[in-house]
């Protein structure tokens, strides 16, 4: 794997999510790894909202200015020209919904294809636009033709936030790993609440990715 790590999809997949789950787990591991929030499209579940509590563990959080929530105006902070030249540091990259989320990484195209890099898509299954093959390969080719970038691998992530059923994941989990067959994208990970990991052991395609849940509904 690239030292660089991009997490994309549809809007309200749950790459913020996994984003901060996937940072956590590399660090419990042993690695240097930080978190660069370059979601401007969606300005109310950002990861720049935990800085302060992902510093005390030790992962560094590079974030856009809040105030900048429209994709339109390409505002990122200097620091991320940093993550190429700093090679002693993994990064994650939370990039927001949809192809207008991804335009963002036109600028450092170069960069990155330089440096090397993954670009994980997530799949939730559950929401409207990409319930079903179909759907999920016109977000596929709407992202990659956005960021200049091939999607390098897939991470299945059905869900209906606490109303989820283990019954639900492993249908996901099916249907995008039919999906990696046919475009040949490896499916790398499925995702799950922490208290349904357990029943699904042994039963996925893709490597389960149990995750704690940090961006919570005012109603939940």
């Amino acid at each position: 794997m690239e030292r660089i790590t991009i997490i994309t999809g549809h809007f309200g997949s749950g790459k913020s999510e996994i984003s901060i789950n996937l940072a956590k787990k590399m660090n419990r591991e042993g690695q240097k790894v930080a978190l660069v929030d370059l979601d401007i499209v969606n300005p109310f579940f950002c990861i720049r909202d935990f800085k302060e509590t992902l510093g005390k563990e030790g992962i560094d959080v590079i974030a856009a200015n809040p105030e900048w929530s429209n994709a339109e105006l390409m505002m990122v902070p200097a620091e991320v020209s940093g993550i190429f030249v700093k090679k002693d540091t993994s990064y994650i990259m939370d990039i927001g919904g949809d192809d207008m989320g991804a335009v963002v990484l036109g600028q450092y195209n170069g960069e990155l294809l330089k440096t090397g890099y993954n670009l994980f898509f997530v799949i939730n299954t559950q929401r409207p636009m990409t319930p079903d093959e179909k759907g999920i390969k016109e977000y596929i080719e709407g992202i990659e033709r956005s960021a200049r970038l091939k999607v390098t691998h897939l991470i299945s992530n059905t869900n209906l936030s606490l109303e989820t059923t283990v019954e639900e994941i492993l249908k996901g989990d099916q249907i995008v790993s039919e999906l990696s067959k046919e475009l040949g994208i490896p499916h790398l990970y499925t995702v799950a609440r922490e208290d349904l990991a357990g029943e699904l052991e042994g039963k996925l395609n893709g490597e389960l990715l149990p995750i704690e849940i940090f961006m919570k509904t005012p109603w939940s």
